[in-house]
């Protein structure tokens, strides 16, 4: 099914709001793109058919017009020959013929006017063919870009992935085990020094209670 029907909707088109319609515009715009390129190919064609016509039509002029002027030659021999039956004939002929040549060059101007309009169209053509390759360009790039953008984020959240995380995670859990049983022996060892401490304390101050009582003692028995 083709974007297009006629060469005036090409021309016409703006090729922006109908991929913005698209449900597929990479589809669309290949689509629009070979259109657009058979349809050049048809309007050359025509084109070259048309010049071919212009042609034939500026051949038959020439030849028409120079068997005009034959007839009109004749016309003057035959009165200078005194028959101016004949020379009434052959200016009948040439009046036929100038009538021809008046069909003739009507056709030429029709034809030039076909050509002048298929040149415009070619033009017209061959710029909405290049506005359109420079979108399929654009797009190419961006599905391109979003292509590797989504390459990298599947790579990033994919099974093989969320296993290394994983591993990473159980490994960071480990440490934090050992380092844990760690801090819990220095926390261990630092409670029996406290308590060793505490008890030289109690020994130091039953000591010097057990001095000082000593001392009390010996001053009575005096």
């Amino acid at each position: 099914m083709g974007v297009f029907s006629r060469i005036s909707d090409i021309v016409n088109s703006n090729i922006n709001a109908i991929l913005d319609r698209a449900q597929d515009p990479e589809k669309i715009i290949r689509l629009i793109i070979q259109e657009m390129e058979d349809t050049l190919v048809e309007v050359r064609s025509s084109a070259v058919k048309t010049i071919a016509e212009q042609k034939d039509v500026e051949r038959k002029i020439e030849r028409v017009q120079r068997e005009c002027r034959d007839w009109e030659a004749k016309a003057e021999l035959a009165l200078t020959k005194g028959r101016e039956d004949l020379a009434k004939a052959a200016l009948q002929v040439k009046n036929r013929l100038a009538q021809e040549i008046g069909l003739l060059e009507e056709r030429h101007h029709q034809v030039e006017d076909g050509l002048v309009k298929q040149t415009e169209d070619i033009a017209a053509l061959q710029q909405k063919l290049a506005d359109a390759k420079a979108r399929e360009a654009s797009m190419v790039a961006r599905h391109q870009t979003a292509s590797n953008r989504l390459k990298i984020r599947s790579s990033m959240y994919d099974g093989r992935t969320a296993d290394a995380f994983l591993r990473f995670e159980q490994v960071e859990r480990a440490l934090d085990e050992l380092e844990g049983k760690v801090e819990i022996y220095d926390v261990g060892k630092s409670g029996n020094i406290a308590d060793e401490l505490a008890a030289l304390e109690a020994d130091h101050q039953v000591e010097t209670e057990l001095a000082a009582l000593k001392a009390k003692l010996a001053r009575t028995d005096q």
